[in-house]
């Protein structure tokens, strides 16, 4: 009798436990059945229905996928360095201010074209008033 009490008391309190934890984890988490299902499995075969809930049903916890910025990313940022390498990047940065110095060679400078004001008299006063 001093051990019944004890042990029936731990079935209880397993037993209540497994409802609990069954009831309360994401049916994401329930393997097998659905969650209703489990819950029925759990209260109507009170010790069976918890062991089989914790082996079977009660789905393991997966490591949640860690997104990542691209610039965290060691796969993407491999990636950028094998679509050119730093030689290829000066490379062209070069190239494009050769191009860009050839261009401003051909394209006259608008202010040096007459655009810009001449330094004489009249354009010292804008209003044309001389002191």
């Amino acid at each position: 009798m001093r051990i019944l009490l004890p042990a029936l008391l731990l079935l209880i309190a397993f037993w209540v436990y497994s409802i609990v934890d069954c009831a309360l984890l994401p049916p994401t988490r329930h393997r097998g059945v659905n969650k209703p299902v489990w819950l029925l499995i759990v209260v109507l075969f009170p010790v069976l229905g918890g062991i089989l809930w914790f082996v079977v049903g009660r789905g393991r916890l997966r490591p949640a996928s860690v997104q990542r910025a691209p610039d965290d990313d060691p796969a993407f940022l491999g990636s950028l360095g094998s679509a050119g390498t730093t030689s290829d990047v000066n490379e062209r940065i070069r190239r494009l201010e050769a191009e860009l110095a050839a261009l401003d060679a051909e394209d006259p400078d608008p202010d040096a074209a007459g655009g810009a004001p001449t330094s004489n008299d009249d354009d010292a006063d804008p209003h044309g008033t001389h002191s």
